[in-house]
């Protein structure tokens, strides 16, 4: 009978690891458990000290500082493998899970599944001729060396990426491989899992090049499999049920998807809303019983997909099934910055991030040129980022992996405000209140087009109250909406004030804040 050893790759919410750890080993499964060094000692601490007498879990001797998109994660999961063969000599199958995956079928069911089917399951197709890649690069990630992590070092990534553009300095891949990609989640026999760790010891060479390929994690394991396993052993799909929407993005399930997910032919989906906590319960209670019947009608992707394109063309009469929550999340804090004068709001924005290191991001709903992250293309004009405007949020949150987020608006986005603060997420305002001197007025308006260089002094005079009048205006209309959770920064109000107003909307102490708006300069044009 199939004895399931569950690689689980995880770096926060302790209590839910802990949870699922207990239950899928409640019924005899395995599980080894990589936390990521990046995350919380403490956390790490609680996992290990609730789960040290059960025997049935395991976790790797040394943890990895993980970053998306690297080899740290290939070796994270190697490492945790290692740990589940040498502790769980009985293990027939390696299923790799993340944090936010739940079982949607019995164990019972699990078991008898895999016994039925002597295969490996994992998604592998040919790296070059699929259309698996819908867009970014594609031979850039293999031909060219990446040894920089490119959310938290991006100029690095792009300018060493460049530099070996510029100067040809391509590779070869390893003529005896057949470079394959496909879903991260997967489940291996033990036999295979064996002749992988076997060969990774056996060909160096392979590991260098996968090393600083970029996304490995969807190449490495899925190139290997297919090396080493004949075709007919391979079931080229994942036991794990997730979506993805137009952008790339992970779909997200929640409390009213139980019975879809059921009818799923997956073992496991993911990933489930941190607010879905009935479905949580449910999902479960699920794994332990016994003598449930599973009615497969698998009909999840060819629903989604129904329904997005109802959507475009606006036939779409209730909300698409996997976003019934379009909420950026009730656990999120959304923190806006709102300026007029965009230089003083990217200023504070800096001192922001250097002092908290908050993810932040400046104008996005104002200015196109904003540096942004590769959305699958929801990020490339003002308009889709305004239409797409929660989309894009949900997106942000999952690309930075936070809770928290800072973005810039300027106060002529009334619109766009009132619809965050009608949002069940946790959402504050901070308005930067500046001088509107002459001088900057003038600036303004020639940047913006009312005026030129041969605009006479007389003209620009009569302009230049209509255009204060105009910000005040705007500013006014804000103040009248009365958002809840509003603070005020002015250059008219003395540090302390502006410490204590500051220290509200971060929630940082007051000295952290003043640290921020303490040193000169923060006003200046």
């Amino acid at each position: 009978m199939a004895k399931i050893a569950y690689i689980l790759l995880c770096h926060k919410d302790p209590e839910a690891i802990i949870r699922q750890a207990e239950r899928l080993t409640a019924v005899g499964d395995y599980m080894a458990i990589h936390f990521d060094a990046s995350a919380s000692a403490e956390d790490y601490a609680q996992i290990t000290a609730a789960l040290r007498d059960n025997p049935n879990v395991a976790f790797p001797r040394k943890r990895i500082r993980c970053g998306w998109g690297e080899w740290s994660l290939v070796q994270a999961t190697l490492d945790t493998l290692t740990a589940a063969m040498e502790a769980f000599p009985r293990a027939t199958h390696f299923y790799l899970l993340s944090g936010d995956c739940m079982a949607i079928k019995s164990a019972e069911y699990a078991h008898r599944f895999l016994d039925e089917t002597d295969a490996d399951f994992i998604e592998s197709v040919d790296y070059f001729e699929s259309d698996w890649i819908k867009t970014g690069w594609k031979e850039e990630r293999l031909i060219y060396r990446h040894w920089f992590n490119e959310r938290t070092q991006r100029k690095r990534f792009y300018a060493m990426f460049e530099a070996q553009k510029r100067l040809g300095l391509t590779r070869k891949i390893p003529a005896d491989l057949q470079v394959q990609i496909g879903s991260q989640w997967w489940c291996l026999r033990r036999r295979t899992v064996e002749a992988l760790m076997a060969f990774s010891r056996e060909r160096p060479d392979v590991i260098r090049f996968f090393r600083s390929t970029w996304i490995p994690d969807e190449t490495f394991f899925q190139t290997l499999v297919r090396h080493l396993v004949p075709e007919g052993e391979i079931a080229n799909r994942s036991l794990t049920f997730l979506l993805f929407s137009d952008y790339g993005m992970p779909v997200t399930f929640y409390n009213d998807h139980y019975d879809l997910l059921l009818g799923q032919n997956h073992l496991f989906a993911r990933k489930i809303s941190p607010e879905a906590l009935d479905l949580k319960r449910r999902l479960g209670l699920l794994y332990a019983a016994q003598g449930v019947p599973f009615q497969i009608s698998d009909e999840g992707r060819n629903l989604f997909e129904f329904l997005t394109a109802r959507g475009r063309i606006g036939r779409r009469f209730a909300p698409r099934f996997w976003e019934r929550e379009s909420s950026l999340g009730r656990e999120r804090e959304l923190l806006i910055i709102i300026a007029k004068k965009w230089h003083v709001a990217k200023r504070l924005m800096g001192r922001i991030r250097q002092q908290t290191g908050l993810p932040a991001v400046d104008f996005l709903f104002n200015e196109e040129d904003t540096p942004l992250p590769d959305l699958g293309g929801i990020q490339t004009t003002l308009e889709k980022r305004t239409r797409h405007r929660r989309a894009l949020m949900r997106m942000l949150y999952d690309y930075y992996d936070s809770t928290r987020l800072i973005v810039c608006i300027d106060t002529s986005n009334l619109d766009l405000l009132r619809d965050f603060a009608s949002d069940r997420a946790q959402v504050r305002m901070l308005e930067v209140e500046c001088k509107l001197t002459d001088a900057y007025l003038s600036g303004h308006a020639r940047r913006i087009g009312l005026s030129g260089a041969q605009t006479s002094q007389e003209n620009l005079s009569r302009l230049l109250p209509t255009i204060r009048g105009n910000m005040l205006h705007e500013v006014d209309q804000i103040r009248d909406a009365q958002f809840a959770n509003y603070s005020r920064l002015s250059e008219y109000a003395n540090p302390e004030i502006n410490a204590a107003a500051l220290a509200h909307f971060l929630k940082v102490t007051e000295d952290e804040a003043s640290a921020i708006v303490q040193p000169a300069g923060l006003f200046a044009d």
